[in-house]
């Protein structure tokens, strides 16, 4: 197998900056505005909006959002493990949402907007939990909401929503300020 991936690789299939991603899943309420948080970090080198950590299978925008497939709004976060770590992207994460509130962000009610990092393998996992467990211990926080589950099938959302901030700067610059969003992360995380 490692031979097949080796000349696979070599026969230029995949560029070398490809082989040297990663990717992540985060959950964090309205994912317009969490693909434009993790694109704002150095060593990201693309985030996907999308759905994950459901029951159905395709699921749409519109199933999605009246809570009928049991999945969250969250990125993929594809990455370059040289530039940034995941325990860092965890990190990051955490002062990107509020933790405190159960199937919900912000002004976005649901558990299809539930906060939640989903890990791919035992190092992830262990990040997850460590980073988690750190929190609970800084006292900042009394209970904290945020799923911590294994990955499962991530559904790119419509083409539409793709770098929706970057394509509707003034729709969005209005929802992420109405939605109070960066005042609420501000005061949580001072």
């Amino acid at each position: 197998m490692r031979r097949v991936w080796v000349a696979w690789l070599l026969s230029g299939a995949v560029t070398s900056a490809q082989a040297a991603t990663a990717t992540a899943l985060f959950a964090g309420g309205c994912f317009w505005c969490l693909e434009a948080d993790f694109e704002k970090l150095a060593g990201v080198v693309a985030v996907e909006s999308g759905y994950t950590a459901g029951k159905t299978t395709n699921p749409t925008y519109e199933t999605v959002a009246r809570g009928h497939t049991g999945h969250a709004e969250a990125v993929r976060v594809t990455y370059d493990p040289a530039r940034v770590s995941y325990p860092q992207l965890v990190d990051y994460f955490w002062r990107q949402i509020d933790p405190t509130v159960k199937d919900r962000q912000f002004c976005d009610l649901g558990d299809q907007y539930r906060s939640g990092i989903y890990w791919g393998n035992a190092a992830e996992r262990q990040a997850v939990q460590d980073s988690r467990d750190a929190l609970q211990k800084s006292g900042r926080f009394k209970t904290i909401h945020t799923e911590l589950a294994p990955a499962s099938v991530f559904y790119l959302a419509e083409d539409y929503h793709q770098d929706y901030y970057k394509k509707n700067t003034v729709r969005y610059s209005y929802y992420r300020l109405s939605c109070g969003r960066d005042a609420r992360v501000k005061l949580l995380w001072k």
